[in-house]
């Protein structure tokens, strides 16, 4: 289990977006593009918003979340079930603290804006309940024969392997 967390970590951390799903008060489902941070104790993942988004009153409707990543250079893709958790604590906003934050919480007249001392930051934790993705492990000229074999004679092209994750 722990040699597939790890590599489910390092696969997000190069793709670095993902697309978080909530479930909105009227039910319906609704995913944006979230930049992955930085791992620190007291998540599995996080995630940097602002106060009084949409995402955070879905979340507080319902906190549970899936994350999809894609890596459109190795055909890889990781879907991550779990439970969101807010967070304003200042040790963990320090310790994931990255500049280009900046433009997310731009300068209101507050010497505080987009440092990590903003008020306005809030983080998301995920502890993730499931995660599947598929590890490609071909070269790339192999993924696209694979692909075009697939195409041509309507079979599943074998581009890797699938690993499924359910900590805890």
């Amino acid at each position: 289990m722990r040699d597939e967390l790890k590599q489910l970590y390092e696969m997000i951390d190069d793709i670095e977006i993902g697309m978080m799903t909530t479930r909105r008060a009227d039910g319906h489902l609704e995913s944006r593009a979230m930049a992955s941070q930085k791992h620190a104790p007291g998540a599995d993942l996080w995630f940097v918003t602002t106060e009084n988004t949409a995402k955070l009153r879905d979340l507080a409707g319902d906190p549970h979340v899936n994350i999809g990543f894609y890596n459109s250079k190795t055909r890889e893709w990781i879907s991550v079930s779990g439970i969101a958790r807010l967070s304003r604590d200042k040790r963990t906003i320090a310790a994931l603290y990255a500049a280009d934050w900046r433009a997310w919480f731009p300068d209101e007249g507050d010497p505080r804006h987009g440092t990590p001392d903003d008020p306005r930051i809030v983080l998301i934790g995920i502890d993730i309940h499931a995660a599947v993705y598929l590890e490609v492990d071909k070269p790339r000229p192999v993924v696209l024969y694979e692909m075009a074999k697939g195409w041509l004679t309507g079979t599943m092209p074998d581009i890797g392997e699938m690993h499924t994750v359910r900590p805890g």
